[in-house]
């Protein structure tokens, strides 16, 4: 089934060619520096390559691929470096938000509850795409209840779903999964009873502890 059957309007067609893009992209299926070649992706998925372009800049937004003048568009790499200082400003950010949001949670966690329920089954199963997407909604609905457009602009910025998804794999694995998602209940119920210092920083804790350490070989 190409592209264009799938999805008719020239904006579904983009939005399909990128989620399609992205999911091969942190499945593995096109590894790091890859080149991604418009026409040839245009013929594979029987469209033009307007749609291919937009969905191939979108992603550059996401931080999953990146374009240079002359060399086209590659898959890019997430490195350690990148990853271990994306997360000493994400624990900053994930303190402050929950600190902000437990005033607005307060007995109203019936929202990160239903994620954490979601993630921590998803752990059970070492379900880590899976797990990835609903750990990221959990710490996304505390960050949008702090009610901070920069914060939330800045949280966006900061915690890429390639990011994410690069440290579940490489630094904290399968096997950890459900003690890290135990780890998210603590800042639940200090949420529920509007304690916003220690919602803070419980919320920082659990970054330094598990994603912010590199994985021991």
């Amino acid at each position: 089934m190409t592209a264009k059957k799938s999805s008719p309007g020239r904006q579904s067609t983009r939005d399909y060619i990128k989620e399609m893009l992205k999911e091969r992209i942190l499945n593995g299926q096109y590894v790091p520096g890859e080149r991604l070649v418009e026409l040839q992706l245009a013929e594979e998925l029987g469209t033009s390559q307007g749609p291919v372009r937009e969905a191939l800049r979108d992603l550059e937004a996401l931080g999953l691929v990146e374009s240079q003048s002359y060399k086209g568009t590659r898959v890019r790499e997430i490195t350690e470096r990148e990853i271990d200082d994306s997360y000493q400003v994400r624990s900053v950010l994930e303190q402050l938000a929950a600190e902000l949001a437990a005033a607005n949670l307060k007995n109203d966690t019936a929202m990160i509850e239903k994620q954490l329920e979601a993630f921590t089954q998803a752990a059970k199963k070492r379900d880590v795409k899976k797990y990835s997407q609903h750990d990221m909604e959990f710490h996304r609905i505390i960050v949008e209840a702090a009610n901070n457009q920069l914060l939330s602009e800045l949280w966006n910025s900061v915690v890429l779903e390639s990011r994410f998804l690069v440290t579940l794999k490489t630094r904290i694995g399968d096997d950890e999964l459900e003690r890290l998602a135990a780890a998210h209940a603590p800042i639940v119920r200090a949420l529920r009873e509007g304690d916003a210092a220690k919602a803070g920083q419980l919320a920082r804790a659990l970054i330094c502890d598990f994603h912010a350490k590199r994985k021991e070989n």
